[in-house]
Parts: structure tokens; C-alpha cells; sequence
């Protein structure tokens, strides 16, 4: 069994990690279908900007757990073979959860992580746009509580869904964060995990011709065919 997703978001109190603070976090695991969420006490003031983004007043996390005891909580709900899902995790919420560790002395797990932005982005450029709500427009979600952590996290497990399909975890990481994007199985359909070569010729011709390699998320694997000379 591959890596379990766990799709999560945190809201803040601001933008910058080593000085502002979590103020409620949220997962969810589609796997074992379950829920994490939770208010989290940022022991100062949440900035009026802050409150009207988010809708988290002072008194709403006023008697709050502090992430001492939260993320522990959030660790917990994490354990196992997991990979940690958030959009724009690798220049904001995976910082968070890295300064927040630090400063209330635990340990953060060695999660692998899957930035959906970074991914919109590289396999998505013919939008305009990356942001989670314009993605949700043009996946067809439905709309609900934005920058709400949960929702948000309801929405990301929708919209990721749909733009990876039947990819793995394992191969969704290789694709992203590997430099030379080299594919060396067929990560979907009925010969998904053969090793290219090894893939029926009239097949791959088959996927050519029905114009599926020229989706921007099949880029890599249309490369690597044509590097083997399997599209010939």
C-alpha cells in the first residue's frame, strides 16, 4: 500500500512563521475517512486584518488549546505511512508547522509533503489563475466557507482529486519534485506501474492518438515516450 494522503491547512495570524502563530488547523484522511480541526490559542492578539480574512476573532480561540498541546494532537492524527497535502505548503503552511515545533519544543514528524499549488502551476498553465477558490471554479466544486480551515481542506481534497486522477502519491512526489521529471512506468490506466517498454506498442499509440499526452498533467510521460522512441 502507498503512502496515505492527509490533506491539511492552517490559518494565521499573519504571514511570516518565525512571528506570527497557527490559529486553527485542519485534515482530513480520505483513506479512513476522517476529520481533524481545531481552534488553537496564538497566546497574542490576532490582527484585525487577520480576523477579517479569516473570520477567527480573540475571542473565539480564547480558551483554546496552545499548539503545544494541538500539535501534538495533529502529529497523532498523522501517524503512519502519510504524505502531508497542502496548497502552497512549501512556502507557507509547512513552515508554520516547522516554526511552531520549534518554538513549543517538539518534534515534527519527517512527513513528505505535496504542494497542490506548485502542481496547478506546473501542470496547469494554460489557467491564469492557481488560487484554491479558482481552481474550485473551474473544477465545478461547490463554493462554501472560504479561508476556513476545514473547508478550505474539503475543497483541496475535491479539486486535487480530479486534477491528478488515478495517480499515486508516490508518482504525484516523483512528478513534481524529481529535477528531471524522467517517468519510468505508466502511472495510470490498466498497465499503470509497467515499465514503459514493457507496455503493448498498439496501447501507447492508442493513448497518442486519443489526445490524452497532451494534457498539461501528462507532459513528463509524453517526454519519456519520446526519449524511448515508444511514440515512433
Amino acid at each position: 500500500m502507498g503512502k496515505r494522503p492527509i490533506y491539511y491547512d492552517t490559518e494565521t495570524t499573519g504571514v511570516k512563521p518565525k512571528e506570527d502563530r497557527i490559529i486553527e488547523i485542519a485534515a482530513f484522511d480520505p483513506v479512513n475517512n476522517k476529520t481533524f480541526c481545531e481552534f488553537v490559542n496564538p497566546q497574542m492578539p490576532i490582527p484585525k486584518e487577520s480576523s477579517q480574512i479569516t473570520g477567527i476573532t480573540d475571542e473565539m480561540v480564547k480558551d483554546a488549546k496552545s499548539f503545544a498541546e494541538i500539535g501534538k494532537d495533529f502529529f497523532d492524527f498523522c501517524k503512519g505511512e502519510v504524505v502531508l497535502i497542502a496548497h502552497n505548503n512549501d512556502r507557507f503552511d509547512k513552515y508554520f508547522l516547522i516554526e511552531e515545533s520549534k518554538r513549543n519544543s517538539l518534534i515534527l514528524p519527517n512527513f513528505p509533503y505535496i504542494d497542490t499549488l506548485l502542481w496547478a502551476r506546473k501542470y496547469r498553465n494554460d489557467l491564469p489563475r492557481h488560487s484554491l477558490q479558482y481552481l474550485r471554479e473551474i473544477y465545478g466544486i461547490e463554493q462554501n466557507n472560504a479561508h476556513r480551515a476545514l473547508d478550505d481542506v474539503d475543497v483541496l481534497y475535491k479539486v486535487f482529486s480530479l486534477m491528478i486522477e488515478d495517480l499515486t502519491m508516490e508518482q504525484v512526489i516523483d512528478l513534481l519534485y524529481n529535477s528531471n521529471n524522467e517517468i519510468l512506468q505508466m502511472p495510470f490506466g490498466k498497465h499503470r506501474g509497467i515499465p514503459l517498454e514493457k507496455v503493448p506498442k498498439f496501447y501507447l499509440k492508442w493513448l497518442a492518438g486519443s489526445g490524452a499526452l497532451d494534457k498539461p498533467e501528462n507532459e513528463a510521460l509524453k517526454s519519456s515516450m519520446e526519449k524511448r522512441g515508444l511514440l515512433n
